[in-house]
């Protein structure tokens, strides 16, 4: 008598039954044969033939039908009657007869009353009815119920919602994944076991898919974003075009950004457009960085606007930075601003740095902290740079080790150093070798210099020649070196010339050298004047001691007097002692004077 009741689906509303694919002939024939036996007094038949009259849409011819089979106790007819009279603008009504067929057990008719219930804010009845359809095994009612719970925080929501993606609800299924992705993973049981379910990003991941594979936009758009992290592109790819081609724009905006690191910039374009016109103001932004690039400036502007319209903060910071790169410093600061005040925390920083050029320090203080305080690694690292200028090393220090933390290079390089001026060698180690890590060639001398400092005297080897094996410290000063810096290749040189190798020490000399450095030049002379090339060895000495190389200017100076160059060992002589150091300039006053003398007898 309910095969009506248990049969037909209803749509998500709740409401309205859902046509079923039948051939047109067919229906009829089948709707004469009920009509004959529902004349005939045919209950079954009446709720038949109501429920296809209803479904065709006749709701007139439906009615007495179904009120017919319902006046003889037909549970399937009175949930059918529900769905007419809802129809007919008559809600009340329509509960009264779902409540009589949710009564004699209509799982369909438990989950349309707890539907009406809920939308007229009656939960607690919602929630009884809502069960009472999910406990029987109704997908819908099981949605529904998950749908209510979830929206209290209570934890059981995930039950019913799972209970309803098995059954193949395909909204379901995409909020499953969406609750498990949410999720911490990796869960274990009491006791040290290992959860024997998939941990939460898989199984969020083969919901997604169930979901995308019925066709749920968001579903796939979700789905190739966990491809696209893992690194399976191509599938990624595959389910960002079906989520686009289904209109969703955030889709459409990730294939733009997939096309775009793959090389196919105009490809990556045309999605961009599709996505900016839908509303998506990530997609507008990318369209204006691109504008931007091809020095396009004016349609960089319009789609920066566009995105600032969408509700893409972005839009005002990225106009922020096209104003300041075409000079017009106070509009940038405006952009800024407006993004700053709505929490943009790069904007923030940006603000702050462009009141600093301007002078305005008490400014830029604010605004740095307030970017600081939101997570801007490079705002934490200007506050150090700040207090640092204002000669509060603490606060600067503080700042430094809070930026390092988050992996800023400059910043671990600068804690280093302070820490290293505090006498703190095991912190300041930790910060230059997180520096050095990161790529900074000041931070990889000054850490090879500290361990340079430590290391034991060289022991003394009885016979043979003493091996050499590289040390950390060496290590670290040829990284710097490799990076250009002039210090550090001065260093690996002197290392090289202390164990003999004069090839390599010249090597690093010259390169010093030719990089600028006035200690690497005169070291160079030194070498070069051992192995008897003098003339070469004054260029070198000349060029350090232009630069300020006291040792330098001495040396010329003696060899001008070896020479018989009496004027010029003066004048070298005389620089010598203006460049000292103390020594030196002792020594090259003596030298001097009796230059002097030599020139006046």
């Amino acid at each position: 008598m309910d095969v009506m009741g248990e049969k037909a689906a209803l749509l998500d509303t709740g409401r309205n039954v859902r046509p079923v694919d039948r051939d047109e002939t067919g229906e009829a024939v089948e709707e004469e044969r009920q009509r004959i036996a529902a004349e005939a007094g045919g209950v079954e038949a009446m709720s038949v033939l109501g429920a296809m009259l209803l479904r065709r849409g006749d709701l007139d011819a439906a009615e007495p039908q179904l009120r017919a089979a319902t006046a003889a106790g037909d549970r399937a007819a009175a949930n059918n009657l529900g769905v007419l009279l809802h129809q007919r603008g008559y809600p009340e009504e329509a509960a009264g007869w779902w409540r009589i067929a949710a009564v004699a057990g209509s799982a369909a008719a438990a989950h349309a009353l707890g539907r009406h219930h809920r939308e007229r804010g009656d939960e607690p009845a919602a929630e009884y009815w809502l069960r009472q359809s999910a406990e029987q095994g109704h997908t819908l009612g099981a949605y529904a119920l998950a749908d209510l719970l979830e929206h209290r925080g209570d934890q059981n929501a995930e039950r019913w919602m799972r209970a309803a993606a098995e059954r193949g609800h395909r909204e379901a299924a995409y909020r499953l994944a969406r609750m498990l992705d949410l999720r911490a993973p990796g869960a274990r049981r009491p006791g040290g076991g290992q959860d024997i379910r998939p941990s939460a990003p898989d199984e969020a991941e083969q919901w997604y898919r169930q979901a995308a594979a019925r066709g749920h936009r968001r579903a796939a758009l979700y789905l190739g974003a966990i491809l696209e992290k893992r690194g399976a592109l191509r599938e990624a790819g595959r389910w960002y075009l079906t989520s686009a081609k289904d209109g969703e724009p955030r889709a459409a905006c990730a294939l733009g950004f997939l096309l775009r690191d793959a090389g196919d910039t105009e490809s990556a374009a045309t999605w961009w457009l599709r996505a900016a016109q839908e509303g998506d103001g990530n997609a507008a932004n990318a369209l204006g960085a691109l504008h931007a690039e091809r020095g396009e400036t004016q349609t960089a502007e319009r789609w920066y606007r566009a995105a600032l319209d969408a509700g893409d903060v972005n839009g005002a910071y990225n106009l922020g930075l096209l104003c300041a790169e075409q000079g017009r410093t106070a509009q940038a600061e405006q952009w800024y601003r407006r993004a700053a005040y709505a929490g943009h925390r790069e904007a923030a920083n940006a603000l702050a740095i462009s009141l600093l050029q301007g002078g305005d320090t008490t400014g830029a203080e604010p605004w740095f902290s307030k970017s600081a305080e939101a997570g801007s690694v490079d705002a934490a690292f200007n506050l150090g740079i700040l207090y640092a200028g204002r000669g509060d090393g603490v606060t600067a220090l503080g700042w430094y080790e809070r930026a390092a933390a988050a992996g800023h290079t400059e910043a671990a390089l600068q804690a280093g150093m302070a820490r290293l001026r505090q006498g703190d060698e095991q912190t300041a180690e930790r910060h230059l070798r997180c520096a050095a890590g990161g790529g900074s060639a000041e931070a990889a001398f000054r850490l090879a210099t500290l361990l340079d400092a430590r290391r034991p005297p060289a022991p003394a080897h009885e016979l043979g020649e003493p091996s050499h094996e590289k040390s950390e410290y060496e290590e670290w000063y040829e990284r710097a070196a490799a990076q250009g810096h002039r210090r550090a290749q001065v260093r690996i040189g002197m290392l090289a010339a202390a164990r003999g190798d004069v090839v390599e020490a010249s090597r690093w000399y010259r390169r010093a050298a030719e990089g600028g450095s006035r200690n690497g030049a005169f070291n160079l002379g030194l070498l070069l004047a051992r192995e008897g090339s003098e003339p070469e060895a004054a260029l070198w000495w000349t060029r350090a001691a232009d630069a300020g190389h006291g040792r330098a200017a001495l040396r010329l100076a003696l060899g001008c007097a070896r020479r018989g160059e009496l004027a010029d060992g003066q004048r070298w002589a005389d620089r010598a002692v203006s460049l000292g150091p103390t020594e030196v300039a002792e020594r090259a006053a003596r030298l001097r004077d009796a230059l002097r003398q030599e020139l006046s007898a």
